[in-house]
């Protein structure tokens, strides 16, 4: 969980994309409404004419119709072998697939109570809500659809994936405006995918946008999903889920079950919490390359727009080497 100190004012933090306020539930709808065309505007002055290019801009990868066979190269999708080229040349191939024209997105969104934390001038939660606006600029088309699944651990917001700028602010201001979660309810990653597998969905990409701080109980349901769509994994993280300051005394708040425990912080402390969340780090991480599904680290203080630049340029990259 991560580390609240009560009282500890946020720091400076480097930031070249601000973060709009979204303090979710109950908003000012002027506020919210003016909130969200600011950060329409900063993805859209940032993103065009950096990543142009068809719906595949955000995760390259394969569509649903076989294509031609080419030989294997290392870091090839295994479930994409050519079993009978291979078999006749003797060689390993794998069958490229055509990139379908219409693409169908859901954006599954976790904001449960740790989401609400931040310690550099913005939440999580916002972080969340910038990558949406992110992700949705970056899959519009003339016909692509996108639709939403927005969980707190109590209650499951879902928005049918439709075309359309209209649709677009919808599923921003859903995000934007879902219900923070209730002290004491635990998140619960699990039913937003399981909800997402029923009914059965047309083939698309899923993007998953949460901190991955609670338990991973989810492998079942994200390898259901990642067996017939694209999967992206948004991790939106804090200074503080990873690390302990040395501030000395200090009282550690879990954000979902709101139990409080003061402690002081030393080396050895530091080192304990460091060494925990990386190996919880290393599970989540085994877990989302297990089913294949590549991951986005953002953090709140960091410039969240360059990072998405140079995650989309590498997969690009990535995949232009592989062809």
């Amino acid at each position: 969980m991560p580390a609240t100190p009560p009282g500890t004012p946020p720091g400076p933090g480097p930031r070249h994309s601000p973060l709009p306020s979204f303090a979710g539930g109950e908003v000012d709808e002027t506020r919210m409404q003016a909130s969200l065309k600011m950060l329409e505007l900063l993805v859209r002055r940032r993103l065009d004419g950096v990543l142009k290019g068809d719906h595949q801009g955000l995760l390259p990868g394969p569509g649903s119709e076989p294509g031609e066979s080419r030989p294997y190269t290392p870091g090839d999708d295994v479930r994409l072998m050519d079993w009978s080229v291979t078999a006749r040349t003797t060689h390993p191939h794998v069958r490229q697939m055509i990139a379908d024209r219409e693409l169908q997105t859901w954006i599954v969104v976790d904001l449960s109570a740790s989401m609400d934390f931040g310690s550099t001038g913005g939440t999580k939660r916002d972080l969340a809500v910038a990558a949406s606006a992110a992700v949705v600029h970056l899959v519009s088309g003339a016909a692509n659809r996108v639709g939403c699944l927005v969980t707190n651990g109590a209650q499951l917001v879902r928005v049918q994936p439709k075309s359309g700028r209209a649709q677009r602010q919808k599923v921003l201001k859903a995000i934007a405006t879902a219900p923070r979660a209730v002290e004491g309810t635990r998140g619960d990653l699990r039913i937003a995918l399981d909800a997402l597998r029923r009914p059965e969905q047309p083939r698309g990409l899923v993007v998953v946008i949460s901190d991955f701080l609670g338990d991973v109980d989810y492998v079942r349901e994200l390898r259901g999903i990642a067996a017939r769509h694209e999967v992206l994994a948004v991790e939106v993280l804090d200074p503080r889920d990873v690390e302990l300051p040395a501030v000395g005394e200090i009282a550690l708040r879990d954000a979902e079950s709101g139990a409080v425990r003061e402690l002081t912080v030393t080396p050895e402390l530091q080192q304990r919490f460091a060494t925990a969340a990386q190996e919880h780090r290393k599970q989540v991480a085994r877990t989302l390359r297990g089913v294949g599904a590549p991951v986005l680290e953002l953090r709140t203080d960091r410039d969240w727009l360059a990072d998405i630049v140079r995650f989309v340029a590498a997969r690009r990259r990535g995949l232009a080497g592989a062809s």
